[in-house]
């Protein structure tokens, strides 16, 4: 019973390593691949969750150019992506209730919900409109040596900084709201009885998953395992890929950029071998203006709404009510590039010049991993060395270096 509880106490007493859990999910994102020939994605689930809100109240989506390019058959329980992002909600949420991190929290400040819609809104557009967000540039894109992903991750990174000198204007801070004791509104936790809910949710959620493959739903009862691994990864690191760019700018810290690189390197090598043993070909998307211009809508939208999909994911879990306007917004932001893709001549203006290009086909196998490799470590080390002289948005300091934070 002892070692129970210390293995409990390990595994929920406190976060993970990002290190870790970027290079587990690395691993994961590879295996998932491997395994269904699909990719790990959010928020083209979220425009068709968008289509389907159409459909309920009597729009016709049927001519729309967009949603016939992400495949609208089905429902968003029937198909694999659906699972992907319903499983990682629900893996959060039990690895929440079980270290007892569940509190509804609000905001101090009531902006904050618009700013938060706002931000969810324009990341949505932008993530379209580059045909996916972080997750399908940083952890499908760059380990499938698609060309797309490093334009996507440079713009979001411009568009971060972008988002970082706004949210720190006086404007959108706003006047100071202060409460009693210093703390922000909590409303009731019972923090002893979360991880028996937590214990209840995951045996359900495992019944689910070998019902799915009892049925012969395999494909579904993959999508929901990994989904919830998915989940707990990201929660347990506490992973959010606006920090990881945002605190670059703002404080200088680069713990998450660090580990989001090591994450891809090592996602890279083991997307390689899968392709290479298994003779699959790479999904590659189309480099464009396109990607840039979402790139860069993409990394602003995170920082105003506070954070990207996956953080979004996971602190709408732990009950940050913030995050479901930036939910919302998300759908919305993400349904309105389904509608002006074609509508509007979105794709005529910035998508039909480019041209999907991979390295692999472009350099061979070898190269491609080791361009891809140096790339990411040229990163790392920058990152490294940013964190040792950055100071809090002062900019490097002359002489010598600090502690790492």
């Amino acid at each position: 019973m002892e070692q129970l509880k210390k293995l409990y106490s390990a595994w929920f007493g406190g976060y993970w390593s990002p290190y870790l859990v970027m290079a587990l999910a690395g691993i994961l994102s590879a295996v998932y691949f491997g395994i269904t020939n699909t990719v790990w994605a959010v928020t083209g689930e979220f425009t068709r969750l968008g289509g389907h809100i159409l459909e309920f109240f009597g729009v016709d989506i049927s001519d729309w150019a967009y949603f016939s390019l992400v495949h609208m058959k089905g429902t968003t329980w029937t198909r694999t992506d659906g699972w992907i992002v319903w499983g990682m909600f629900i893996g959060a949420l039990i690895t929440i209730l079980l270290s007892s991190n569940f509190k509804i929290r609000v905001p101090r400040q009531k902006r904050r919900y618009v700013q938060g819609f706002a931000g969810g809104i324009i990341a949505g557009f932008g993530a379209r409109l580059a045909l996916g967000c972080n997750l399908a540039a940083f952890f499908t894109g760059v380990p499938q040596f698609s060309l797309h992903s490093w334009i996507f991750i440079a713009a979001t990174a411009a568009g971060t900084f972008l988002g970082a000198r706004l949210v720190n204007t006086k404007w959108w801070k706003g006047k100071p709201v202060l409460h009693k004791g210093g703390t922000v509104p909590v409303v009731g936790t019972r923090k002893n009885r979360q991880p028996w809910i937590g214990a209840i949710l995951g045996i359900a959620y495992i019944g689910l998953i070998l019902y799915f493959f009892a049925e012969g739903r395999t494909m579904l009862g993959t999508a929901a395992l990994f989904g919830a691994a998915f989940g707990i990864l990201i929660e347990r690191g506490q992973i959010c890929f606006t920090s990881a760019f945002r605190d670059l700018w703002i404080s200088g810290r680069a713990t998450m950029t660090k580990a989001i690189a090591l994450g891809m390197a090592v996602s890279s090598v083991a997307t390689l071998i899968i392709i290479l043993v298994y003779g699959m070909d790479p999904i590659t998307k189309i480099a464009a203006p396109s990607t840039l211009l979402g790139g860069l809508l993409f990394g602003l939208g995170i920082v105003m709404a506070g954070g990207c999909e996956t953080g979004m994911m996971y602190r709408l879990m732990e009950g940050q009510v913030v995050f479901l306007p930036v939910f919302i917004g998300n759908i919305i932001g993400a349904t309105a590039l389904a509608y002006a893709w074609d509508h509007m001549g979105i794709f005529n203006l910035l998508v039909k010049s480019g041209s999907p290009i991979n390295l692999i086909t472009a350099m061979g196998p070898a190269a491609a991993l080791i361009v891809t490799l140096l790339v990411l470590g040229a990163m790392f080390a920058i990152a490294a060395y940013w964190q040792k002289n950055y100071r809090f948005g002062e900019g490097f300091k002359k002489g010598g270096t600090t502690d790492v934070r």
